[in-house]
């Protein structure tokens, strides 16, 4: 039952991206123009989002287990640190060269866009490199 329902949230989520134009570089190129022709229909996409997690995240803040009785794996961590600012920087810095993010390159990649498995490869390269230095820097 668990891999069913989280393989119907990640389609719905994937349904969801293509629906708002998430999975559209030249879309997400256009609202991070903030200097040119800025497209703001991006914001009411993560303004909609974010009302729609709201209740969900609220409820799930005060259980220690998920419906289906798996153990709930919230952050509790709350301080900003070099690591969330450097790694922030680093997700935009990618976002705004590429016009992707991580879900909305793998919903893009069964279409044979050729910059969406550049992106993930890059993007697993650089998931590699960080479990190294994390574990070089444990040892």
């Amino acid at each position: 039952m668990r891999k069913l329902s989280a393989f119907i949230a990640g389609l719905l989520f994937g349904i969801g991206l293509l629906l708002a134009g998430m999975a559209n570089p030249a879309k997400v190129l256009g609202f991070l123009d903030l200097a040119g022709t800025w497209d703001p229909s991006l914001v009411l996409v993560m303004l909609g989002a974010i009302a729609a997690a709201w209740w969900p995240f609220h409820w799930a803040m005060g259980r220690s287990r998920s419906l289906l009785g798996a153990p709930m794996q919230i952050p509790a961590k709350r301080s900003v640190d070099r690591r969330l600012i450097g790694g922030s920087l680093l997700f935009g810095v990618g976002w705004g060269i590429a016009g992707i993010c991580p879900g909305p390159a793998l919903v893009l990649l069964p279409g044979g866009h050729w910059q969406a498995w550049v992106f993930v490869l890059a993007m697993l390269l650089g998931m590699l490199l960080f479990q190294h230095l994390v574990a070089r820097r444990q040892s």
